[in-house]
C-alpha cells in the first residue's frame, strides 16, 4: 500500500475515534476513489486523484449562496483535502518559473511555456491562474 492510502487509512481511525462526520466520510470518500483506481484499466497517481478530488469541491462550494449549510460543509471538506495536497506554491514563485522556462527557451510562446509550467506546478497551482500568469509575462 502506497503511503498516500496508509495516511488516509490512519487518518480514517482517527476521524472515527474523534467522530467527526464530515472529515471521516471525505476520507471514506477519497479511499473509494483509491480502491477504483486500483481496479481501473488505466489506473492513475494517487496524487492526482486527490488533486482532483479536492478541485471539484472547491468547484461545487460556488454552487451554493455563501453562509449556506452546504458551502460551509463543503468548505470543511475543502479543508481536510489540503491536508493531503502538495505544499501550494505563491504566485511570485510561478512567475520566477515562467521567467526561467522563457529564458531556457529560444522562441517561447505560450503553448511551450504552458506545457513545461504545467508538468513542474502539477497540483501545486492553480491551472486558469497559471495561464493568466503566462499571458501577462509574455
Amino acid at each position: 500500500m502506497s503511503e498516500l492510502k496508509d495516511r488516509v487509512s490512519k487518518e480514517i481511525i482517527t476521524a472515527m475515534k474523534a467522530k467527526d462526520k464530515i472529515r471521516l466520510n471525505v476520507l471514506r470518500y477519497l479511499k473509494k476513489l483509491f480502491i477504483e483506481n486500483d481496479t481501473a484499466k488505466k489506473p492513475v497517481p494517487e496524487m492526482d486523484i486527490v488533486i482532483s478530488h479536492a478541485k471539484k469541491i472547491k468547484d461545487s462550494i460556488s454552487l451554493y449562496p455563501a453562509g449556506s449549510p452546504q458551502a460551509l460543509e463543503l468548505q470543511e471538506e475543502v479543508i481536510v483535502m489540503e491536508e493531503f495536497l502538495p505544499k501550494q506554491l505563491s504566485e511570485e514563485e510561478v512567475i520566477a518559473m515562467i521567467n526561467e522556462i522563457k529564458a531556457s527557451q529560444e522562441k517561447p510562446n505560450m503553448g511551450s511555456v504552458m506545457k513545461e509550467l504545467s508538468a513542474r506546478t502539477k497540483g501545486q497551482f492553480d491551472g486558469k491562474k497559471a495561464t493568466e500568469l503566462v499571458k501577462a509575462n509574455l
